[in-house]
């Protein structure tokens, strides 16, 4: 559990997520908290047996870790826990061209994405082939001149410069004309992507494709992201010319980059996902690269200070990388990963630093149009109360709304209105889309059940993209809206607050904290635990801070009955007798419960360590407050 937000006058400051003014004009769908059932038998034989407290033991059975073994190996991520890439369908006969590649300098042409995994893919690859003495050329597409994925022009240009060889990153699974290109000129191509196939398990004409999601791949895990493919492919080619080397030492520092694709690109971080990330986690806290710690000095983060968490990469590292994509020339990832040249690393850190201001700018300036038609949309809904109240499935467009930030613009809309969303850019007469989904409804179902009307699209169950006129969007919002109507009928928008565990405050330990730490790092399929608190009194009235924050001092009451089986647990017991705790833009709903000094609340929280020398400490995050016996 590390502190999620900077330290400002001895206050920890909302985390980054906030880093857009949250603009409020509508009423957000209501808020209901959801506590996982407890299986206090089954934790108590686990935390027994694996010499756990009974809470964590309970948080892993709810990752359907039910023995000691299982637990030792996921508290414990290791080198030894990661698959044989010779596992993966494709993988013998890919690294077999590629190796005849390099013995012949050919040039080999790595085609990536423009986001953070592909980017950091091309890096891994291109630095394995490099290593190998192979010859090596990319391209990274423009996302506004040319758009996601790859292009037959490029293939046509590459073939008459000599290339042979084209290796697609984080990219490839639909490219059924462009493989047909590259078969018709006599260029081998081999795909590694991790994006779900087309309809009906369609895959591209290509001479091996490396995607654990293809019929027939038994490669055990299935949800790797495109860099962690890509490191695959790596590892396989290195390490048959050296094992050994490539086992202590190229791994480890491959996996830093494999890290911060998996973490920003939000797969699950269970099994081998969640070893990439602890490990690369934990080489990352020793950058040797010029690149990486310019990185790091733009982003405030000094890893020999303390330890990196999956926060940090995923609202630090992540936009930054991210940013040049979005907003510029993504290539410029490459060459600041590839310097040595300390002053020319912080010239491009610099650079993207200045990329995601603007992006931070753009993405603003929309959401507030976007605000208003929510609100808009809101009041006509109360003005017509026999119409209905609002799309099930959001569709929202707008004339020249920057491209690079759609993506995060569907998902600040998801968040605020609990339904799926896709936000259109429209420019020169061509939609450019991007969406964002909820769990339980696949948007890449959805759009499939439109691709007559896009010129391109691809994505997956959570997040998609398109190209498509825009004198078709009328049809798309049509199709859509009935396409939603009958798959989230009996679905009402609300935002869930899903409660772990029951955790009094005054159980709340060091010892325990220590414990829950090697529960990281904390990302999708891997959530942060969020615990509750029942009848905690405030020792004084709440302390405003900016006009929307609130730090409370509160106490557990006495007669609490611990959860858990945790009552005699000597873990859990011995806490101080109050803690601080802090709730970003939670002012308002202070004042609306009239919370004084003596009220009794309970809590959704979230235990962090304030790391200020002065102010530090454990203190709670709260995600939601309620009057006890409400």
């Amino acid at each position: 559990m590390s502190s999620s937000g900077a330290v400002e006058n001895g206050r920890q400051s909302a985390p980054p997520r906030t880093e857009v003014p949250q603009q409020r004009p509508f009423q957000r769908p209501p808020q209901r908290w959801v506590l996982a059932e407890s299986h206090p038998l089954e934790a108590a034989a686990l935390a027994k047996a694996a010499r756990l407290p009974p809470v964590l033991a309970e948080l892993l059975l709810a990752r359907s870790i039910s023995t000691a073994a299982q637990a030792h190996d996921f508290l414990n991520p290791a080198p030894a826990q990661l698959h044989d890439p010779f596992l993966m369908l494709g993988m013998t006969a890919a690294v077999e061209r590629l190796e005849a590649a390099i013995a012949k300098r050919e040039p080999i042409l790595l085609y990536g994405d423009y986001d953070v995994d592909g980017t950091t893919a091309v890096v891994l690859l291109k630095t394995a082939i490099e290593m190998l003495g192979g010859i090596v050329r990319f391209h990274i597409p423009h996302r506004l001149r040319e758009g996601y994925g790859l292009q037959s022009s490029v293939i046509e240009a590459a073939h008459a410069d000599g290339v042979r060889l084209v290796i697609t990153v984080d990219t490839g699974m639909r490219a059924f004309a462009e493989a047909e290109t590259a078969r018709r000129l006599g260029l081998d191509l081999i795909v590694t992507d991790h994006h779900l196939c087309a309809a009906g398990d369609a895959i591209p004409h290509a001479f091996a494709i490396l995607n654990p999601n293809q019929h027939g791949c038994a490669y055990p895990e299935k949800s790797l992201c495109g860099a962690a493919i890509a490191m695959k492919l790596a590892q396989a080619i290195l390490a048959r010319r050296d094992p050994a080397r490539t086992r202590d030492k190229t791994l480890p520092s491959f996996i830093k980059m494999a890290a911060i694709a998996t973490i920003a690109d939000a797969v699950p971080l269970h099994g081998e996902n969640r070893v990439i990330a602890a490990l690369g986690l934990r080489e990352l806290r020793s950058p040797s690269g010029a690149g990486l710690r310019a990185l790091f000095a733009a982003a405030a983060l000094d890893p020999a200070a303390r330890q990196l968490t999956g926060f940090d990469v995923a609202f630090r590292i992540a936009p930054r990388i991210n940013a040049a994509g979005r907003m510029d020339v993504a290539s410029e990832v490459i060459e600041l990963f590839s310097t040595r040249d300390p002053v020319r690393a912080a010239e491009l850190a610099a650079k993207l630093e200045r990329l995601n201001r603007e992006r931070r700018e753009a993405e603003s300036i929309a959401l507030a149009s976007i605000e208003s038609r929510l609100a808009a949309d809101a009041v006509l809904a109360l003005q017509l109360p026999e119409e209905p109240q609002c799309d099930r499935l959001l569709v929202i467009d707008g004339d020249g709304w920057h491209r690079g930030v759609i993506g995060i613009l569907a998902s600040r809309v998801v968040e605020r209105t609990a339904r799926p969303a896709i936000v259109i850019s429209v420019e020169d007469g061509i939609a450019h889309g991007s969406g964002r989904s909820v769990d339980g409804f696949q948007l890449l179902n959805a759009i499939e059940s439109c691709a007559d009307l896009f010129t391109r699209f691809g994505g997956h169950a959570f997040a998609i993209g398109f190209a498509m006129p825009a004198v078709a969007l009328p049809e798309l919002k049509r199709r859509l809206r009935l396409y939603a109507d009958e798959h989230l009928a009996a679905r009402q928008p609300e935002r869930l607050l899903r409660i772990h565990a029951e955790l009094p405050l005054d159980r709340i330990t060091p010892v325990l904290v220590g414990f829950l730490r090697k529960l990281e790092p904390f990302g999708h399929g891997n959530s942060e635990p969020l615990f509750i608190a029942r009848k905690a009194r405030l020792l004084a009235a709440p302390r405003i801070m900016k006009d929307r924050h609130i730090r409370l001092e509160l106490a557990q009451e006495p007669d609490q009955t611990p959860a858990q089986s945790s009552a005699h647990d000597p873990i859990l017991a011995g806490s101080s007798s109050s803690i601080r705790a802090v709730g970003w833009d939670l002012a308002p709903r202070a004042v609306e419960l009239a919370l004084a000094r003596g009220s009794l609340v309970d809590l959704a929280y979230r235990i962090r360590e304030n790391d200020h020398p002065e102010f530090g400490g454990l203190e709670v995050e709260i995600a939601g407050i309620e009057l006890s016996g409400a």
